[in-house]
């Protein structure tokens, strides 16, 4: 009976150990299975990537102004199915000049998906995001930042890696001076900055936006893509 029950307790705790672990790998912002992973990139220049989840929204057309003021190139991971719905939007950032990234077609967690599905939300949304006129690389952002073994599998097949990043105001504050505060603070050479403005209604993630490109100029540093920054 003892010995019953030793082995029912590592059962559990194996259990609870490959859960965690799961856990883990899921929502790890600077490690997967398979194929490259950027988080950063170490360079000695002062260069930081900023990077903008979700739509596009109608609000592109306050951004894009506001990135103009300060003469910066940003990196937007657009929905597919928000394209479809703002594909105007979509053509102004692409025009612009800025990269766009494949955010996925759903905006689902890309957990526990099937391969063919993983492919769909891929290629869907590389095909709406050439149609709005973007010509270069396109990389991925999973949604939330989720993965676990499909999507990094299916990336590293076709030879695209994972970008995440590693300074996330957004997840840690809610006014805009905080979240400035909190990049000033933390920011380094090759930082991949992440924020969510474009379903925002009361104008604070554009002030926050515009607190981080002032300050950061005032430092010295300069704002390129993601992909700009990979070449570093």
């Amino acid at each position: 009976m003892k010995k019953k029950l030793i082995f029912i307790g590592l059962g559990i705790l194996v259990v609870f150990l490959l859960l965690l672990g799961t856990y883990k790998l899921m929502n790890s912002r600077t490690y997967q299975v398979f194929g490259g992973l950027t988080d950063h990139v170490e360079t000695n220049e002062k260069v930081v990537a900023l990077t903008f989840d979700d739509g596009p929204s109608k609000n592109v057309n306050e951004i894009l102004p506001l990135l103009a003021k300060y003469d910066v190139k940003a990196t937007f991971f657009l929905i597919g199915n928000e394209i479809e719905k703002y594909p105007e939007e979509a053509r102004k950032i692409a025009e612009a000049g800025h990269q766009i990234g494949n955010h996925t077609y759903s905006h689902r967690r890309m957990v526990f998906k099937s391969p063919s599905y993983i492919k769909a939300e891929i290629e869907k949304t590389d095909k709406l995001i050439q149609d709005a006129g973007y010509k270069n690389q396109i990389d991925v952002r999973p949604p939330n930042g989720k993965k676990i073994i499909g999507l990094p599998y299916y990336l590293n097949k076709n030879d695209r890696e994972t970008i995440t990043w590693d300074l996330e105001p957004d997840s840690y504050y809610t006014t805009a001076s905080d979240k400035v505060k909190y990049v000033k603070e933390n920011i380094k050479p090759g930082s991949i900055i992440l924020m969510h403005p474009m379903y925002d209604d009361t104008s604070k993630e554009l002030q926050a936006i515009e607190g981080i490109l002032r300050e950061l100029t005032n430092e010295g540093y300069t704002f390129v893509t993601v992909n700009e920054l990979q070449e570093m």
